[in-house]
């Protein structure tokens, strides 16, 4: 369901936009009459997304480089003129391994795409929001990030990390009309599957009461609530799409 005119004169950045969560939210908000600019490490993708969603602009840039992501941010106010909403969505799955078998190489490079680069995009981004004195922070989570996934130790680690990042922010931000919250999905149909052994996916299906892995779309559309003005009251807070495995 379409909200006709819901974004319009509001301005977006989302994060791992080329596919699934992040790019789905964007053709929504575009559709709702809002302005967005897709971050993604994938310039190829991107382009396509680009001309998918009607999004005004792409940036091809790495999360995990901060210095990378400080001059998107700049590139981004400077094309959409302001930023009211920042969305992020980018993030990997890493090694599937026990603990005491898990590469550290792998183990580094999660932290950095799914929690650092949360961190730097919305250390980078803030004060763009601040300017306005409105803003809406949609950073996307995990149920692994409650609960935890045996031999994903790393990805469950990362998005625990987002959720307290998150609660932190929104009470940073309480009185300054900027809005933070966390979405943590089950695991639904997109293109981050390609990285996991279908008996992980398998497992995490059958931890979900309803029997199913999610649609992007009933993600995408709570992430829209959550980045909307209908959102006024609720920050610090955590969103579930999880078909019932979460109840907390």
């Amino acid at each position: 369901m379409i909200f006709e005119n819901r974004y319009k004169g509001r301005t977006a950045i989302i994060t791992g936009a080329a596919s699934g969560l992040g790019k789905a939210a964007a053709a929504r908000i575009v559709a709702e009459g809002g302005t967005v600019v897709l971050w993604d490490l994938n310039a190829e993708a991107l382009d396509a997304a680009k001309a998918e969603t009607g999004a005004a602009a792409v940036v091809a840039l790495d999360v995990s480089n901060r210095e990378a992501v400080a001059a998107a941010a700049k590139l981004s106010r400077d094309i959409l003129g302001k930023i009211d909403i920042l969305i992020n969505s980018a993030g990997i799955t890493g090694a599937t391994v026990p603990v005491w078998e898990f590469p550290v190489e792998s183990w580094l490079k999660v932290m950095d795409i799914n929690l650092n680069g949360t961190f730097y995009t919305c250390r980078e981004v803030i004060p763009y929001l601040l300017e306005n004195g409105y803003g809406r922070i949609v950073n996307v989570a995990s149920v692994a990030g409650k609960e935890g996934n045996p031999n994903a130790s790393a990805y469950s680690a990362s998005k625990a990390g987002v959720i307290g990042l998150t609660k932190s922010l929104g009470k940073e931000l309480a009185t300054r009309g900027v809005i933070a919250n966390a979405l943590t999905p089950a695991t639904f149909e997109s293109p981050i599957l390609a990285q996991l052994p279908p008996s992980q996916v398998e497992y995490m299906r059958s931890k979900i009461p309803m029997g199913r892995l999610g649609i992007v779309d009933e993600s995408a559309a709570t992430v829209c609530f959550m980045a909307s003005e209908e959102c006024s009251f609720t920050t610090a807070s955590v969103f579930d799409t999880s078909g019932g495995r979460t109840t907390y």
